[in-house]
């Protein structure tokens, strides 16, 4: 060891910690009994570490004691200690797990949580727990000894910009024999929390179930057991109580809502394993991360092994909870998980289980599965695009806004098909009040047929497949050639549909093809429009629009060339028609119908400029 490693240094926080600690330290959250909770859930994260790693190195836990936790305030001195005999940490250790946040989108996390009413809720989901300290706390001092070494360190900040690690003394070396000890010195407005009973009080709410023992110990009397530190999800369904798994879901998600659906069971035969997983109601921040990891807890025999297992689909990444096997052996390593034919067992039936669930509550409990589909009926979805296996389940659990209202089903919509109609219409697009204007659905709505109004990122992948509901194929109405003619028009809308096209169809055309060359791949006559005068829409065999135009935001694909599909009944393609062909009126007006049609898809005309030009003239010449 250098002497550079061994005396006291400062260093300043990363710049987000820095941020996120002046939000701690200046706002003040309803919720501030949060601190000991996470407090407490990282002590018990480091006594599972601490387990997992004895298994290869039993002299780890030398003493032969099993790791606990242990509360300790002190009016006197205005401190409250949270102690543990985990893992603990060394001198890099503590710089790089208290000194900087190393998870994606930190930045943005930050942003929220400034924003945020529900900042204390996001704190524990995002795993920075540790700085909610500062919100009760002005000074905090963090002694640590790593399992199976001599050195112990001390971490001090008073939560400005940094912090100061150096050798610890004598006297608290002897104390921390191994673990953490993380002193608080409370803020003179949160000494409530020195209180006996406001300590029971919060173990009791949210961390009752952490497995290892958490000790009160009072000032005066002896030290007390205040958690029941028990394996809820090893316990028979017949002796728990829905406020039980109301405080499993909040300790294990590190939430603060209810979950709208909790899953409980115990599998036996070839692999033994106690399920508990939980679907919040709301959605966590981490979400959309591009990692797309899940947060369900791998134990064997009681004993915490990950969170990294990958035991269900990213596509259901939003359950928490935890899968305790009987069968796997304790020394398995995080890489060998992967290959696992148990594991991989187990992941099949418990995702198959989930859906069951989730189809099951559907029918039973509509309000809590709409609660679900609401937050991560995004994610969902994906797995429609990924899941071959199980797709024909997820597209029956799929709720969506249709033109004929929200929350339907494909079973309704199935149920609810116009005579000869064969296929299931869907459009993709970003927002359902631009999609419901959209001049596509003219048709449909003409003839009352319900059309999918899709309008999630995701949406745009997953009707890229090939798919079908009930033996219905699913088709977009902005691709390829749509033939309505063989259902039937409502009596009232007869007479319109026996009108004569006001131009002839080769010739006009021919002078659209002209004018517009290469800017588009193709001009057609449309049975999609009744009232507008053109629309925009892809090859049958070429990918959505909607996909393309996302997918080359990315810069991941070009966009091909559209179709331009053209109303022969509309006075402005009629206009086209009758024109001098001498004149400029045919080529202004047929790439206005080219510009207005990429307006109405969201898009901006090829040339701003010159599109005001031409409408400019075009209004000038019919009001001269």
């Amino acid at each position: 060891m250098t002497t550079t490693d061994t005396a006291a240094v400062t260093q300043p926080f990363q710049a987000e910690v820095s941020e996120l600690l002046n939000l701690m330290v200046h706002s003040v959250y309803s919720e501030t009994d949060i601190f000991l909770r996470e407090l407490i859930s990282n002590a018990s994260d480091a006594c599972d570490k601490l387990r997992y790693e004895a298994i290869a190195r039993p002299e780890l836990i030398g003493d032969g004691e099993p790791p606990k936790i242990r509360i300790t305030p002190n009016k006197t001195a205005g401190t409250l200690v949270v102690a543990d005999t985990g893992i603990g940490m060394d001198r890099q250790e503590l710089i790089d797990n208290l000194g900087t946040i190393a998870r994606s989108g930190t930045k943005a996390f930050v942003t929220r949580l400034a924003e945020a009413k529900d900042g204390a809720g996001l704190i524990g989901q995002f795993g920075v727990g540790f700085y909610s300290a500062f919100m009760v706390a002005d000074r905090i001092v963090v002694t640590s000894r790593r399992a199976g070494s001599s050195e112990v360190w001390t971490w001090t900040s008073s939560g400005g910009a940094g912090f100061e690690v150096a050798p610890a003394s004598e006297e608290d070396g002897k104390r921390v024999a191994r673990g953490t000890e993380i002193a608080l010195h409370l803020k003179s407005e949160t000494t409530k929390y020195l209180e006996t009973y406001e300590i029971e009080r919060i173990v009791t709410a949210y961390s009752d179930n952490i497995q290892f023992a958490i000790e009160l110990v009072p000032e005066e009397g002896e030290p007390r057991q205040i958690n029941s530190a028990s394996a809820l999800w090893q316990r028979p369904k017949s002796e728990l109580t829905p406020e039980d798994y109301a405080k499993a879901y909040k300790s294990i998600a590190h939430a603060f809502d209810e979950p709208a659906m909790t899953l409980h069971y115990r599998a036996e035969g070839r692999y033994s394993y106690a399920v508990l997983l939980f679907a919040p109601a709301t959605k966590p921040f981490d979400l959309f991360e591009p990692s797309r990891k899940g947060r369900v807890k791998l134990y064997v025999r009681r004993v915490f092994i990950t969170d990294e297992a990958d035991i269900l689909p990213a596509y259901l990444r939003f359950i928490r909870g935890v899968i305790d096997s009987e069968d796997l052996p304790l020394n398995i390593s995080r890489e060998m998980l992967q290959n696992n034919p148990q594991l991989a067992a187990i992941r099949k039936a418990v995702t198959t289980r989930v859906l069951t669930e989730l189809e099951t509550l559907a029918e039973k409990d509509a309000e809590n599965f709409t609660k679900i589909w609401e937050a991560f009926g995004a994610v969902i979805k994906e797995g429609i695009y990924e899941d071959f296996e199980r797709r024909e389940k997820l597209l029956a659990l799929a709720q969506f806004t249709t033109t004929a209202g929200d929350k339907r089903t494909l079973k309704q919509y199935v149920e609810g098909l116009k005579p000869n109609q064969t296929e299931i219409y869907f459009l993709v697009g970003d927002s359902i009040e631009r999609l419901k204007s959209n001049p596509r659905l003219e048709a449909a709505a003409a003839r009352g047929i319900e059309v999918l109004l899709l309008t999630d990122a995701v949406d745009a992948f997953w009707t890229s497949a090939r798919l079908e509901y009930g033996g219905k194929p699913l088709k977009s109405l902005s691709q390829g050639d749509i033939d309505f003619d063989a259902i039937p028009l409502p009596d009232d809308k007869k007479d319109e549909d026996k009108a004569e096209p006001a131009a002839d169809e080769a010739d006009t055309i021919a002078r659209i093809k002209a004018t517009l060359g290469e800017r588009v791949s193709d001009v057609k006559t449309s049975t999609r429009l009744t009232s507008s005068a053109a629309c925009l829409v892809a090859a049958s065999q070429g990918p959505d629009r909607e996909l393309e135009r996302l997918l080359s935001m990315q810069n991941r694909a070009t966009r091909s060339k559209p179709i331009l599909e053209i109303n022969l009944r509309h006075p402005v393609v009629a206009a086209i028609a009758k024109a001098d062909t001498a004149s400029k009126t045919i080529e202004d007006l047929s790439l206005l119908l080219l510009e207005q049609a990429q307006i109405l898809d969201g898009e901006l005309p090829d040339d701003p400029a010159a599109f005001a030009a031409r409408l400019n003239r075009l209004v000038l010449h019919g009001v001269g």
